[in-house]
């Protein structure tokens, strides 16, 4: 069972929730519902399969590029500084599987 995968997942999703709650964004609230619930279908995908992570380095990568260009526009830590934190180590991970 891939833990972790759907920890990633749940915290992902649960972050663009908050940030529609704190903020309004309707953005955030839809990325982070479509990013989370992929990232779940992709931490299930390597539940049954650990070699089948394709999907999982795909979402991972995508959010580590977008918070992470949003981190160096910003500079602010909270969120997209933790989320690209999770996000290189969530790519690392799968991609060393997908490789």
């Amino acid at each position: 069972m891939d833990y972790v995968g759907f920890a990633y997942a749940a915290l992902v999703f649960v972050g663009g929730v908050v940030g529609y709650a704190k903020a309004g964004s309707v953005v955030s609230l839809a990325s982070g519902v479509i990013m989370g619930s992929l990232m779940a279908m992709a931490a299930k995908l390597t539940s049954n399969d650990s070699d089948d992570a394709v999907l999982a380095f795909g979402v991972s990568l995508t959010l580590l590029l977008v918070m992470g260009y949003r981190f160096y526009a910003t500079g602010k830590f909270m969120p997209a500084g933790l989320v690209s934190l999770l996000s290189l180590a969530m790519a690392i991970r799968y991609g060393a599987r997908v490789l």
